[in-house]
């Protein structure tokens, strides 16, 4: 009996030991350092009072999300070793931030500040994701609306919805991040042209 409990146990053990040891590592991105030549002339001549980038509740998470368009496009995956650093709209906030006040003249105010700025923008991020069109074919679909008010005259002086897309390199979490983090770049660097544009416009 006794070498019978043995055995079992010893078999126990190797069983355990033979198992998987380690996890695959969690990834997480970003969009990475921001251009040095990303914000090279004062286009904005004003102040801009910066909202918060607003986004639906199913991307309010860090999770990389894609999709596949050749099976069913209204369904999510997500990936389970890759992250974002923070949720996709706080990503392009803080990107958009970074450039507003790089190219204006006045600055960028937030919320928080308490103070009076001369424009207004309000950023509402609508899709965010890695979209499958085949099984070895992706792209970043990144879809968004911003809202320009003058806070004096306290009228719209602008709307516009972006739509930006980017293939993406390899049919992987990877490429769907770096698509997605390319996507998003051009995606602050329209809303900074079109948010200038309108100021000037706005001026004459």
């Amino acid at each position: 009996m006794k070498t019978f409990f043995w055995m079992i146990a010893a078999i126990l053990l190797d069983g355990c030991s033979a198992g998987p040891t380690t996890r695959e590592a969690l990834l997480t991105y970003d969009f990475g350092p921001l251009r040095e030549d990303a914000a090279a002339a004062k286009t904005i001549k004003a102040s801009v009072l910066m909202h918060g980038v607003s986004a639906p509740a199913w991307l309010d998470s860090t999770a990389v999300i894609y999709r596949l368009a050749y099976q069913d496009a209204a369904r999510q995956y997500v990936y389970a070793n890759s992250r974002w650093a923070t949720q996709p709209g706080a990503l392009i906030g803080q990107r958009l931030r970074g450039r507003l006040a790089a190219a204006s003249t006045g600055g960028v105010i937030v919320g928080a500040d308490g103070a009076r700025a001369d424009y207004s923008l309000r950023v509402e991020l609508e899709m965010f994701s890695q979209i499958f069109d085949a099984a070895d074919r992706s792209r970043g679909v990144v879809v968004a609306r911003a809202s320009l008010v003058n806070t004096a005259k306290r009228t719209l002086v602008a709307q516009r919805s972006f739509t930006i897309e980017k293939p993406a390199a390899s049919a992987d979490a990877e490429g769907g991040v770096r698509a997605l983090a390319a996507a998003g770049d051009e995606l602050v660097d329209s809303i900074v042209a079109w948010t200038a544009a309108g100021i000037a416009q706005g001026a004459k």
